[in-house]
């Protein structure tokens, strides 16, 4: 390995399993000292257990590499908190933030019980900014200190959160919370040394494998291995990236695109307030002449 990440202090939240656990091995592979964090919950957030974040950091230790385990629920204000202290306190510092734990708990709208919806909302959105919050007073204090940071959040939204997908409300709006927390963020934090940007990955984890994964031939499972997400992490986690923030990158198999925000398309405007009833042909013109949505492979139409 390169050691891009040498000596760097990194937490990565959800890094029991699949695309965490995947971060977690090649930042240490590549020479950085990692705390894995992961609750070790079920699929969909119920339960606790030690047994992940504990065998992912056997593994690392194993292979002669440094970490430790955290099992606190990052979504909570003193579970958050904790996580950051603890990396402070094991090893001097903290250098990136992986903002990657999530559950799953998809439903129809019209079926969707207000715990499921909370329960998504809390461990996604709140479990982003809870320990983004601490990572960031941590930076600040540093620079107002004189001291000078290298810093990186990296966040994980989602195809279903800036494309959209059938029966995940909760869980898209979550992740489309995220790609604007990740744009937000990053420009307040760029004075104090921080960049701050968001994967949106496209893997065959224990919270995908069975959402029609039935239908993929060898060779495309091969592609939407957890491991083929983390280079690109990783590489934004080093100090190569300090010049690339608030962005969101899609990341599937070994592509990897820019993902383009929303943008005002067509337009009229006039100088007298309009008239409801005056409505009826602008606005239905103003769509036929905008860009159709992407779908869920971030292409628009049939393309």
């Amino acid at each position: 390995m390169s050691g891009l990440v040498d000596g760097r202090i990194v937490i990565v939240t959800g890094a029991g399993n699949g695309i965490g656990r995947a971060h977690a091995l090649l930042f240490a592979q590549e020479g950085a000292k990692v705390v894995v964090n992961d609750l070790g919950g079920s699929r969909d957030g119920s339960g606790s257990s030690a047994g992940p974040a504990q065998s992912v950091v056997d593994e690392i230790v194993a292979a002669g590499g440094q970490a430790v385990a955290n099992t606190d629920d990052i979504s909570s204000k003193e579970g958050a908190e904790r996580l950051i202290n603890q990396a402070v306190e094991t090893y001097g510092g903290l250098d990136v933030l992986v903002n990657n734990a999530g559950i799953l708990r998809d439903r129809m709208l019209a079926n969707m019980s207000f715990e499921e919806w909370d329960a998504v909302i809390q461990v996604h959105l709140r479990g982003t900014f809870a320990p983004s919050h601490f990572a960031a007073a941590y930076w600040r204090d540093r620079a107002k200190a004189g001291e000078q940071n290298d810093a990186r959040i990296i966040n994980t939204t989602s195809p279903s959160g800036i494309f959209g997908n059938l029966g995940q409300t909760n869980y898209g709006a979550a992740k489309a919370g995220i790609a604007s927390f990740t744009v937000i963020a990053a420009g307040e934090l760029g004075r104090y040394g921080v960049t701050v940007n968001a994967i949106a990955p496209t893997a065959l984890t224990r919270l995908t494998e069975d959402l029609g994964s039935g239908a993929l031939d060898e060779k495309m499972k091969a592609s939407m291995a957890p491991e083929n997400i983390s280079p690109t992490v990783v590489w934004l986690a080093s100090s190569q990236a300090a010049g690339v923030t608030g962005r969101v990158f899609g990341v599937w198999g070994n592509k990897i695109n820019v993902a383009e925000g929303w943008v005002y398309g067509p337009g009229v405007d006039r100088e007298e307030r309009w008239l409801p009833g005056e409505l009826g042909e602008v606005i239905p013109d103003l769509v036929a002449r905008a860009a159709p949505n992407a779908n869920m492979f971030g292409m628009r139409g049939a393309g």
